[in-house]
């Protein structure tokens, strides 16, 4: 069961083709939109101000979503928000990738189509042009995506849509088995892959 907790007499929403797994919380003003994914462990305290997120967007294990009083958190459509990172008061626009472990700001905007790199820090009221790479700490825009790497990004946010569908429909909990079956049954994906095989192969 989902930990849903109203406060102030504001109750979360959650549309019923998202999926919510069952240790992530979720307080207050928070609105999760058709065909989301939102991980294991994953905080979102909508305590102080509202935390919006759009159709196909994905909120990955023990990520933290939090906003000082009065601020919004938006992450629009199909934005991919990595394991363990923070967003604090940020407006994430469209088709946003924020890496692993990436700190997103107060008064941050993202435009469309950034891609914030794993362990960046991107500071307070920065603004991110659409379409380019911040990375470091603190964040610097390096330069523009190439066609690849945007490609890369809607096949891994696409990865995620088909994770919300499978978890509907097979996800449930059971007991560990105590050894392998003979033979064991193994996961069949053809997902996409690490962006750096992905230049390997072409």
């Amino acid at each position: 069961m989902v930990k849903v907790y109203a406060i102030d007499g504001v109750t979360p929403v959650v549309n019923p083709t998202a999926f919510v797994h069952p240790t992530a919380s979720l307080i207050g003003d928070v609105v999760i939109g058709p065909e989301c994914y939102v991980g294991p462990g994953a905080s979102i305290r909508a305590d102080f101000g509202r935390f919006e997120m759009g159709p196909g967007s994905n909120f990955q294990d023990n990520c933290t979503a939090h906003g000082f009083s009065g601020e919004d958190i938006i992450i629009g459509e199909n934005c991919n928000i990595g394991h363990g990172a923070v967003i604090h008061g940020a407006v994430l626009q469209d088709r946003v990738l924020v890496g692993m472990n990436a700190v997103v700001m107060d008064g941050v905007v993202l435009h469309d189509d950034v891609l914030v790199a794993a362990l960046a820090f991107v500071p307070a009221a920065m603004e991110v042009p659409p379409g380019v790479i911040a990375a470091g700490t603190p964040a610097k825009i390096l330069r523009e995506l190439t066609d690849e790497e945007k490609q890369w990004k809607v096949a891994g946010n696409r990865d995620y849509h088909n994770l919300t569908m499978r978890c509907h429909a097979t996800l449930n909990e059971v007991e560990a088995l105590t050894e392998l079956d003979s033979p064991h049954p193994r996961l069949k994906m053809q997902g996409s892959k690490p962006l750096y095989k992905t230049r390997e192969d072409t």
